[in-house]
């Protein structure tokens, strides 16, 4: 795999990978950026909200569970210093559907947790992970 960033001006850039696609980032005025692009850490957790999420939505819907909506949501703790380095993830999966059986959900995370997901196998080696979830019954429609 190879990505690159591509400066723009001033603290703002594209990154682009083998995909193709292309995301800006930038950074917080604070710092001397202009506040228009994703900030380098916040596109980690959103790779690891991406790669567990892909996981477990496929995972759940091999076993048939009847999903209806489904999003995963990280909340990374970052070191008061330089290099602000995570230090602590928090992952909620919300999963809403219906009938949705627990053990299959949570059977769905521990795969990807321990097979699947490269993002959360990596950043598990260097910062604590506590990982929770939630079913939400979905209403029938009438």
């Amino acid at each position: 795999m190879d990505a690159k960033v591509t400066w723009q001006q001033g603290l703002t850039f594209t990154g682009t990978a083998d995909s193709g696609f292309s995301v800006p980032l930038g950074a917080d005025p604070g710092v001397g950026g202009a506040d228009d692009g994703f900030r380098p850490l916040e596109l980690m957790a959103v790779s690891l909200a991406g790669c567990t999420a892909m996981d477990v939505i496929s995972i759940l819907k091999k076993k048939r569970q009847e999903v209806t909506a489904f999003e995963v949501r990280v909340h990374a703790e970052q070191a008061q210093k330089h290099p602000h380095v995570f230090t602590h993830i928090e992952i909620e999966y919300l999963v809403t559907g219906r009938h949705v059986d627990p053990a299959a959900v949570e059977r769905a995370i521990e795969l990807s947790k321990t097979r699947y997901c490269p993002a959360q196998a990596m950043l598990a080696k260097v910062v604590k992970m506590e990982l929770g979830y939630q079913i939400i019954e979905a209403a029938l429609l009438r």
